[in-house]
């Protein structure tokens, strides 16, 4: 079955993350899509980012690689966070990303895996 990348996307610039009950109520859904995602045979695997500033890239341009601090795009949105899902096809991995987008109240890009 192929597989989908879901990623979570967040502008940064003007993110306002919940705080209390709201931040609490936003983890249990996510924890909630999750579960569903595992029952139905699709998990892979999911993780949240930390904050772009967390970043580093490494350049391979030039006379040696060198390692720039920071994102690798400064401009929104960027990936907060993402899952990697199977489904069996583009019409149920945005089924998916409908249902994981409204978890976790944020914007979820698919793409799917190059296939081998």
């Amino acid at each position: 079955m192929p597989e989908y990348l879901l990623s979570v996307l967040h502008d940064y610039a003007h993110l306002e993350m919940p705080e209390g009950e709201a931040l609490q109520a936003m983890y249990d859904s996510v924890s909630a899509f999750n579960d569903e995602l595992r029952e139905a045979g699709a998990w892979v695997f999911a993780g949240g980012l930390e904050w772009p500033e967390s970043a580093a890239v490494v350049d391979p341009t030039g006379d040696e690689p060198r390692t720039i601090e920071g994102p690798a795009n400064d401009s929104a949105p960027t990936m907060g966070g993402m899952w990697i899902i199977t489904a069996a096809g583009r019409d149920a991995a945005l089924r998916w990303a409908t249902r994981g987008a409204v978890a976790c109240g944020a914007q979820v890009e698919v793409r799917p895996f190059k296939a081998e």
